[in-house]
């Protein structure tokens, strides 16, 4: 039995990382924090209600890992409270650079993990992967990524981890022309690793990604589309089983496909 402290439970993905949580045979509740929620019972088949401090309620309920879907503002103080615990840490809020990731983790007691995933969707995963391989044989390609209104960065995570990831793949870096004649500053996207992304907010919207290949006489077009948060939930408690098996940083799902929780 793995027990498991929830950060930023009463949100959007919080919730849901709460529901699958409880569902799993092998996996135990045993904290939910959210300040604005304090002292509101959780319901969904448990009786506990939602904490306001992170560091009483790991003292009070030692779980092996917490799960953090938070704010990129405050998301480094939750993991460093956690890793000075020795909690192990399954972290989805993103924004964080990574050299401070590398710090935080080289902070953490007793050998704890922190592992971060700019998105838990495995077919997100899959398609990073089949982009990074047909970059090798077509350099020429754009990243357009959709996300709901609210979200708190941009380009996504998810978009920023396929660029890196097709930045070390191809061997050539072709231009990205039309920079020099904007009429409109930022129409041809941000540069990230010379990779062109472009950021779509809109309400409706989960989280989607399309990268777009070119070259002589054709395109090349793979795509994912989450159409419910709950898409996410396979990957959290694939990363919650595996993270107590690790130590240090570990970046992205991809690390954990393929091993046995």
């Amino acid at each position: 039995m793995i027990t498991v402290l929830v950060s930023g439970a009463a949100g959007r993905m919080g919730s849901e990382v709460v529901r699958a949580v409880l569902a799993e045979d092998d996996l135990e509740l045993v904290a939910a924090v959210d300040p604005a929620h304090s002292g509101q019972p959780i319901g969904e088949g448990t009786t506990l209600s939602y904490e306001s401090d992170l560091a009483s309620a790991i003292e009070a309920t030692r779980p092996q890992v917490m799960v953090d879907f938070t704010h990129p503002s405050v998301v480094g103080g939750t993991i460093a409270t956690a890793l000075a615990h020795g909690v192990h840490c399954v972290v989805g809020t993103t924004g964080l650079p990574i050299a401070e990731l590398e710090a935080l983790a080289s902070n953490a007691r007793d050998g704890a993990c922190l592992f971060m995933a700019p998105n838990f969707a495995i077919g997100a995963v899959l398609m990073m992967r089949f982009a990074a391989e047909a970059a090798r044989f077509m350099p020429h390609v754009e990243i357009i990524e959709l996300h709901h209104d609210r979200k708190a960065d941009a380009p996504s995570g998810t978009a920023l981890r396929t660029a890196s990831l097709i930045a070390d793949a191809r061997t050539t870096v072709p231009a990205a022309p039309g920079r020099e004649t904007e009429i409109a500053e930022g129409a041809r996207g941000a540069l990230v690793e010379d990779v062109t992304i472009h950021s779509v907010r809109l309400p409706g919207l989960v989280a989607h990604q399309e990268v777009l290949f070119g070259g002589q006489g054709q395109t090349l077009s793979i795509r994912h589309d989450s159409i419910d948060r709950t898409s996410f939930m396979p990957g959290v408690v694939l990363a919650i089983r595996n993270v107590v098996h690790h130590t240090g940083l570990v970046i992205g799902l991809e690390r954990f496909m393929g091993e046995q929780g």
